[in-house]
């Protein structure tokens, strides 16, 4: 039933390794750092994508990702050209290390100037940290994007091709054949040991137990809720600025809110980066709360377990249920949230 699992993920690691560099410094953008480029590939990418069927589209330009695209795109964030060079010289830089200087792409985008240079031409010369130009990309489309002449657009149409070539062997040499034989060899693992072993994670349903619960911080007591007082007591003692400010809706509508409510919990179930938004349920079967984050020593849990400090840190339901009503005046949304089911 397994077949030729082992030796097709064999041949994949092959192909891995023979276009690990060059994917990660063309497709995956590794040479090309940077808020500044990370726009002008989704712009230019956006209006090729835009004009095949659905289904024929990269991933991540299907129209299920097209409203998350755009808030991004079009985001106001202030972008630091400064900043963006920076990062950009040192991407580019460590492209031309890695792939040497006679590599196509490192001769083409750097010629016989210095990274440093190259980036400080590029950042410059561009207008994509205007979000009106970004807006007119986004609303024009391939012909738009076709005849723009920004030198970041115009570093993507370049690279393009060959991005999209080492996209395309990963995809279909590396990515496909183990996926398709990762899951023979979970099929064998579990004939083999059936439910003595946990899976690999997948993406599956898992579950966590633990308890809700206070732990001991240099040698203070760290109770196990905040409450929404406790967020204006920080406001108030640090003149209401950042990171303690509140923001004025908060502050206008104080006196309705139930200052004790809780509004975030610590845990003891056993969590790692992946499980924000992640719901917590008590034993009567009722969502109390959603996963963000962890304490610091949470850190701890990457290799081993041990809740004598670790605590996985919840938004508490009755906190939301409590600003939902009284803050953002979501009632159509809480009525959706705290609706009994019926059968």
């Amino acid at each position: 039933e397994v077949g030729g699992a082992w030796e097709e993920i064999e041949q994949s690691v092959k192909v891995h390794r023979e276009i690990f560099l060059p994917y990660v410094f063309l497709e995956r953008r590794a040479g090309f750092r940077g808020t500044l480029n990370r726009t002008a590939r989704d712009l230019f990418r956006l209006g090729a994508e835009r004009q095949k069927p659905n289904s024929d589209r990269l991933r991540e330009y299907r129209e299920s990702a097209l409203d998350s695209l755009k808030q991004t795109l079009l985001s106001t964030a202030p972008i630091y050209k400064d900043l963006e060079t920076a990062i950009f010289a040192h991407s580019l830089g460590e492209m031309k290390r890695r792939l040497g200087n006679e590599h196509p792409v490192v001769k083409q985008v750097l010629g016989d100037k210095s990274p440093e240079e190259a980036a400080r031409e590029l950042i410059a010369g561009t207008k994509l940290d205007d979000v009106t130009v970004r807006q007119k990309l986004w609303e024009g489309g391939a012909a738009a994007v076709d005849a723009s002449t920004d030198p970041l657009i115009v570093l993507m149409r370049s690279i393009d091709s060959e991005a999209r070539a080492m996209r395309r062997r990963f995809d279909d040499e590396v990515d496909a054949v183990e996926r398709k034989n990762g899951a023979l060899l979970a099929k064998a693992r579990f004939a083999k040991y059936g439910l003595s072993m946990s899976p690999d994670a997948t993406f599956t349903l898992r579950l966590s137990y633990g308890a809700v619960k206070g732990y001991q911080e240099n040698g203070k007591k760290v109770a196990y809720f905040t409450t929404l007082g406790g967020g204006f007591e920080h406001a108030a003692n640090h003149g209401n600025k950042p990171p303690y400010q509140l923001p004025e809706s908060w502050m206008k509508n104080r006196r309705r809110l139930k200052l004790n409510t809780a509004y975030n919990f610590v845990s003891t179930p056993d969590i790692i980066g992946g499980n924000s938004g992640s719901p917590v349920v008590n034993k009567a079967g009722e969502v109390v709360g959603v996963v963000f984050d962890g304490n610091m020593q949470t850190m701890l849990w990457n290799f081993m377990y041990d809740d004598e400090q670790g605590r996985t840190v919840s938004v508490d339901g009755r906190g939301v249920i409590e600003t939902l009503r009284k803050v953002y005046g979501a009632e159509p949304l809480l009525k959706e949230l705290t609706a009994s089911s019926t059968r």
